[in-house]
């Protein structure tokens, strides 16, 4: 349930209720938002409401009848905005993450950083670690990958968002990266939610290939409950019967989300359509649906490419993308 404060509700009338809430057993969750402050009581068990309904500076006690709890719009009716360094995610503006599948060697990952960059994305994307389908693929420069990363963001200016593949590597790439990605395969690596969601940095989550969207929502509630608030979600397009495209981009869950979340919502349109000629339209789609950031793969060979080079752009080809996003933003009163 959550507990609605009065506008006038003081510290100590706040701090009333965040020990009375611990005290019956749940988890408090404290939501400031422009208008309300609201604070969530999480947990098992059964709490009436009247506890809390006569405390001082309570305005109102509302059930929330949702599996996700912390990711749903009953608690934060606001969109929420996540901040990496100096960069908001969720907010009017659209924010572009790009770079190459997977960091190969230090020339290719600084050249599609300096790409990038110069186009106006805001955020290098690059694999230190590479879950693949093939135990024979290509699995990733791991940490020598993460510090090319980090060498990229020192000259560029650019943040960083790389995947994490198992909780024992947690530790390791958040010494290294700006937001921690927990890939498709991993939506529901339980540990992993929570390995992250400690880790104390924002969290980009991708919808795994056969998720509906609520257990996408649930998977963030994973995160959320540790108290880490920065959650973004990933549409990377589900698995279906189509066999022209590597999986089917479900624009429709971009507004179905919003409607249901406060959290902000990233599209990947490389991997919702694994072909390079089809990314331009359906980043297209994504922006016009309200996505609140783009997360696309950049390759400057792709070719040549180690991995996923088949829906890879190359600079030419995101420049000219990029202009075309900031024209559909400018048309819904947004910005890159």
């Amino acid at each position: 349930m959550i507990i609605i404060m009065k506008n006038d509700a003081t510290p100590d009338q706040r701090q009333v209720v965040l020990k009375r809430i611990e005290e019956v057993g749940r988890k408090p969750h404290l939501s400031e938002g422009e208008r309300k402050t609201i604070i969530g009581a999480v947990g098992n068990g059964s709490v009436s409401p009247l506890d809390f309904q006569i405390l001082p500076g309570v305005e109102n006690v509302v059930p929330i009848m949702k599996p996700f709890k912390l990711a749903s719009r009953e608690f934060r009716p606001e969109n929420s905005v996540v901040t990496v360094r100096d960069i908001a995610i969720g907010g009017e503006r659209v924010v572009v993450m790009a770079g190459p599948c997977a960091v190969e060697s230090e020339e290719q990952t600084m050249s599609a950083a300096r790409a990038v960059r110069k186009a106006g994305a805001r955020i290098l994307r690059g694999g230190a670690f590479k879950p693949r389908t093939s135990p024979y693929s290509f699995q990733g420069m791991r940490e020598d990958g993460l510090k090319i990363l980090a060498k990229a963001r020192e000259e560029t200016g650019l943040a960083i968002v790389t995947e994490v593949i198992a909780p024992e590597y947690v530790d390791l790439v958040a010494e290294y990266a700006d937001i921690l990605q927990v890939g498709a395969r991993n939506v529901q690596n339980f540990p992993l939610l929570e390995a992250v969601g400690n880790a104390g940095k924002p969290v980009l989550l991708k919808r795994g290939m056969m998720s509906t969207v609520e257990e996408l929502l649930m998977s963030a509630e994973y995160i959320l409950a540790t108290g880490n608030k920065d959650v973004l979600l990933c549409e990377r397009g589900i698995r279906s019967f189509e066999k022209y495209t590597r999986n089917t981009l479900d624009i429709s869950a971009i507004p179905v989300i919003k409607e249901l979340s406060h959290l902000p919502v990233i599209v990947d349109p490389s991997h919702a359509t694994g072909k390079r000629n089809l990314v331009a339209p359906a980043t297209r789609g994504a922006v016009a649906a309200g996505a609140d950031g783009l997360i696309i793969e950049v390759h400057p060979d792709p070719d040549t490419a180690l991995c996923d080079g088949i829906q890879s752009l190359d600079p030419k080809e995101f420049s000219e993308l990029m202009e075309t996003v900031a024209n559909i933003s400018a048309a819904l009163g947004r910005s890159l």
